[in-house]
């Protein structure tokens, strides 16, 4: 450790050079290890994170699985509810599943997690490599309390991360993940060191055989036809795992089918060649290349993240962000599979889908941004059940499957598009523009004084709402547009006669106000993006 005075300056090293510096991760590891400064936990959209070495540490991972235990141990009544258990006894028999990632240490926070459980008498599943959808899966399959994923999703490789989901395999929601961080913080406070366990007791299982009998007994997907679709059709598809835990799931779900599926970047690499590994636009230059190399009369593309809950789409000549992808797989859902509920979205995402479900006379509803606030559209008992949710980070589900978001889904269904229209997903993209409209997304934003994170920015953006009003008019340059409507479900989204928007919303964890937008034709983009600015300084005085 007296390389360095701190893991956060070993990482800049390692990453300043990838391939040469992939040997100082045993530096990374001794802080780990060593380091027993506390850190305040948050569990945010999608669990705590933190950087391996300063705030993600062996002892600080305890803290919060520690934490987890004292939450199952008090057997508050709603919390007991939120979990679905009884109490404790029960959590003790059904048992909570544990596993990870394939980023650095993720085997060894898991087995000082599964330690924890076992000294409380908690029977303990072990996933080992494991996406995040296949942890909801296991969870049915096996009648699980609850799961320990240890993934950051997509962040870089410095990052590790700490996903909490009760018994129905959704994302913790904030009467739960509000007990964790009291719990842990207590114990941060008090400097708690939580010895290394010394009984680590558990049962081995397949989550990926789970995930299987998961998808056959729900029959919202049918694995046979599709496998039979690519042996028996011209067709090329190219998967790019960007090293993450996705390898091996295709495989094992389609068969090899020879020259017909083409896996890319499925190799260790605990550093991810550099890179950030997203589901980009950047980063799926490798897959169109692939597809644009190969003369197959139906290709289709796909990026995964690490933790496989985010994908990206293309047919080699158009790439589909969950945006589009989102909407089209709803439209799908609707007209080919037949299936009848709502459409659920973030408000950050395209009106592409509101525009597609008033024409058909579908109930679409507007969440804040953050997947656990579709569950109650995705349960089995849901008065409005949504055939399809996602939201403009990638993510997606639908009707009978899980409630996290799954890349695999989202790979499937697209296969089954192809195997209906007989079209690439660009070509039925381009069908479907031309019935309801062209739309085009984007998202900025702009950094504030630091001083101003949290409650400050908030309440100053909150005032938006206030100056503006429906039916009055906004100029864009020596345009004007009409104020159609205001949603203040999750910052201010400002809707336009035209069906074009702005949302603008304050980042919860960095000093910056998020833009999204929506226009109608491409060259209006700047001049939105310059009338969100606009309004947010006039907001906080800048």
């Amino acid at each position: 450790m007296a390389l360095f005075k701190d893991a956060s300056e070993c990482w800049k090293e390692i990453l300043s050079n990838p391939k040469e510096n992939a040997g100082m991760l045993s530096e990374i590891e001794d802080f780990a290890k060593e380091n027993m400064d506390g850190t305040n936990i948050v569990f945010g959209t999608s669990g705590w994170r933190g950087e391996i070495g300063m705030d993600y540490t062996f002892n600080n991972m305890k803290i919060v699985t520690k934490a987890i235990i004292s939450m199952f141990k008090e057997e508050d009544p709603a919390v007991m509810e939120a979990l679905g258990v009884k109490d404790f006894k029960e959590i003790q028999q059904r048992g909570v599943i544990v596993g990870h990632d394939n980023r650095f240490l993720g085997q060894d926070f898991a087995m000082e997690a599964i330690g924890l459980l076992s000294g409380a008498g908690i029977s303990a599943y072990y996933s080992g490599e494991t996406t995040t959808p296949e942890f909801s899966a296991a969870l049915e399959e096996l009648g699980g309390a609850a799961s320990i994923n240890l993934t950051p999703s997509h962040n870089p490789a410095r990052w590790a991360g700490y996903k909490f989901n009760p018994s129905d395999g959704g994302p913790a929601g904030t009467e739960i993940t509000k007990v964790i961080e009291r719990f842990a913080n207590k114990m941060m406070a008090d400097k708690t060191i939580i010895p290394e366990a010394r009984k680590v007791d558990y049962e081995t299982i397949d989550p990926v055989a789970l995930y299987e009998k998961y998808v056959n007994n729900k029959r919202t997907i049918n694995l046979d036809s599709i496998k039979k679709f690519i042996a028996d059709n011209d067709v090329f598809i190219c998967i790019d795992h960007v090293h993450g835990a996705t390898r091996g799931r295709p495989q094992r779900l389609l068969g090899e089918n020879g020259s017909k599926i083409k896996y890319l970047r499925t190799e260790n690499d605990y550093l991810f060649g550099g890179i950030a590994p997203e589901p980009s636009s950047k980063n799926m230059q490798m897959v169109t290349n692939e597809l644009r190399a190969s003369d197959a009369a139906l290709k289709l593309g796909v990026i995964m993240d690490p933790d496989g809950d985010r994908i990206r789409l293309t047919d080699g000549t158009t790439e589909l962000p969950m945006n589009a992808f989102g909407a089209l797989a709803f439209h799908f859902f609707h007209k080919y599979k037949k299936l009848s509920g709502i459409v659920a979205k973030s408000v950050a995402t395209s009106n592409f889908v509101n525009a597609i479900a008033e024409r058909l006379g579908v109930t679409l509803k507007e969440t804040m941004v953050g997947f656990k606030n579709f569950r109650p559209y995705l349960l089995p008992s849901a008065k409005e059940r949504a055939i399809i949710t996602f939201e403009e980070s990638d993510g997606i589900t639908g009707y009978n499957h899980t409630l996290e978001k799954d890349a695999m889904f989202g790979l499937l269904i697209a296969i089954e598009m192809m195997m209906a229209t007989g079209k690439t997903i660009g070509a039925y993209f381009r069908d479907v523009q031309e019935e309801f409209g062209y739309f085009y997304p984007d998202r900025s934003g702009v950094e504030v004084d630091r001083a101003l994170v949290g409650k400050p920015l908030i309440e100053k953006l909150s005032k938006i709402k206030d100056t503006l009003r429906a039916g009055a008019a906004v100029t864009f340059g020596s345009k004007s547009k009409s104020i159609k409507n205001i949603i203040t479900v999750d910052g201010t989204k400002v809707i336009f006669d035209d069906d074009s928007w702005l949302l603008i919303r304050p980042s919860g964890t960095e000093p910056k106000v998020r833009f999204y937008i929506e226009t109608r034709s491409e060259d209006e983009k700047d001049i939105m993006f310059k009338k969100a600015e606009e309004i947010t300084k006039a907001a906080i005085g800048a």
